[in-house]
């Protein structure tokens, strides 16, 4: 007897193999996509740090920090999706009075036309970066040490105690 056709079996079992290696390769698709543009505050200064530029590498995030520029001594390398949204706070750490909240800073596009910094944080070649504590999502990140990785912490009293026992170490 001559077959002229696929058993139900058949192509039932060819349907789920399409499937299953479908589902595996959107899901290596997603990771590679989520690995080259999926920055997040914890791991931007590595991120930043690991790119190849002679001078400085900023993350400029304008207006409502829709999307960030990474910027390569001085020229925009590339457009990313923002990591942050409009609710994210800077502050710079004084020794007077703790952590003040830094206004947001102004920038002059290529059309000399103002706008406005919603997000900012740049790195030097040596890894010396903004000095600054970063809230977002009710979390702080402090970006304020050289040599060690960035700090997460719950509020903002937690950040100033780390900040005064780390001062305190460097006075001894």
């Amino acid at each position: 007897m001559k077959r002229k056709a696929f058993s139900l079996i058949e192509l039932l079992l060819v349907i789920v193999i399409i499937g299953v290696v479908y589902t595996l390769a959107l899901g290596s698709f997603e990771q590679l996509a989520k690995k080259e543009t999926g920055l997040s505050l914890e791991k931007m200064k590595e991120y930043l740090f690991s790119l190849e530029y002679e001078k400085t590498a900023k993350l400029l995030c304008l207006d409502d920090c829709l999307t960030c520029d990474l910027v390569l001594d001085g020229n925009v390398s590339k457009t990313i999706d923002s990591f942050v949204d409009d609710t994210v706070k800077t502050y710079r750490y004084d020794f007077l009075y703790g952590y003040v909240e830094q206004e947001p800073d102004v920038y002059f596009n290529v059309e000399n036309i103002q706008e406005d910094v919603c997000f900012s944080y740049e790195l030097d070649k040596n890894g010396v970066g903004s000095q600054i504590l970063v809230e977002f999502n009710e979390k702080f990140y402090d970006f304020s040490s050289y040599f060690r990785e960035v700090g997460i912490y719950n509020s903002i009293e937690e950040a100033r105690e780390a900040k005064e026992e780390v001062m305190k170490e460097v006075r001894r």
